[in-house]
């Protein structure tokens, strides 16, 4: 793996987030921010750090295996005082001077929301993304649904209103919708050794993160969305929608091999992704699928 130890760091960059420490730094010409994972510290795990890196790298790459583009990732290792760590470099997506805007942000500019910018009530993020006027509301909440199956796939329990969102082009006075990032929360990044045996042993350990959580981010009457529960349920038509367009895109050999070739993380690790990701694909987005009809847009 590239050790970025001896990378120039990048003043004036400083980024938001609470989900580990992050720095910019120069590699091979290109700014990159490296996330450095949050210490798992103080929980119920053997993790001195959690896995979120690797999550992160893992779940970016598989968006833009599917044809849905996010961010260009790497895993490498930085020392820290003599400490070398395992950390997700993420290539800047705002090159160009191109500024990053939250949904969170854009949110906040709509007057008549029922909520602020980071409730995630669905129905109230549905209206905003309707009422913004930065990019097409019909494409945007194809994004955003293509965005949610996928995450359906990948377990990922906080795709909040502050972690997707546009990059604006202030010359142009332009937007687009950005590339997907911040997915360090997917693939169960508290998980150690110890509870990838057990999911790998046991069946209903594997089923309990499959049909009970992760929970989605979003919320319905208060309460968050239960992946398979709302997808299964098939009365979200663009949801059903999403479904047609990246269900049939999911290769799940290609997805494996791609795990198989990931450097750094061990063969438990690779085992343990690869079975949890098939397990969510069979038992949730397959039967979605049939359940809406198989619908294709």
């Amino acid at each position: 793996m590239i050790d970025f130890s001896a990378c120039r760091v990048i003043p004036g960059r400083a980024y938001n987030g609470a989900n580990g420490s992050k720095i910019a730094v120069e590699y091979e010409g290109a700014a990159y921010m490296l996330k450095f994972p949050p210490s798992g510290k103080g929980k119920p795990t053997e993790l001195s750090y959690t896995n979120s890196c690797i999550s992160e790298h893992i779940a970016s790459s598989i968006f833009n295996l599917l044809g849905i583009r996010a961010q260009e990732t790497m895993l490498g290792t930085y020392a820290v005082k003599g400490k070398e760590k395992l950390v997700c470099a993420c290539k800047d997506f705002t090159a160009g001077g191109k500024r990053l805007l939250d949904f969170c942000a854009i949110k906040n500019t709509v007057l008549d929301s029922d909520s602020n910018g980071s409730g995630t009530e669905l129905a109230d993020v549905l209206d905003a993304m309707d009422k913004q006027q930065l990019v097409s509301p019909t494409a945007l909440r194809e994004h955003f649904w293509n965005m949610f199956v996928t995450d359906a796939l990948l377990g990922n329990f906080d795709r909040h209103n502050g972690n997707w969102g546009f990059l604006y082009d202030d010359a142009r006075q332009e937007a687009e919708i950005a590339p997907v990032f911040d997915c360090g929360s997917c693939l169960l990044p508290q998980a150690d050794d110890k509870v990838m045996r057990k999911v790998l042993d046991k069946e209903e350990e594997l089923y309990a993160r499959v049909f009970q959580f992760p929970t989605s981010a979003l919320k319905r009457n208060g309460r968050k969305l239960n992946y398979y529960d709302f997808l299964i349920s098939a009365q979200q038509e663009e949801a059903n929608q999403a479904l047609a367009r990246i269900v049939p895109r999911i290769g799940m050999a290609q997805i494996k091999d791609f795990i198989d070739r990931v450097q750094g993380i061990t063969d438990l690790q690779k085992e343990f992704y690869q079975t949890y990701l098939q397990a969510r694909y069979d038992r949730i987005l397959r039967p979605a699928l049939e359940r809406s009809g198989g619908r294709r847009t």
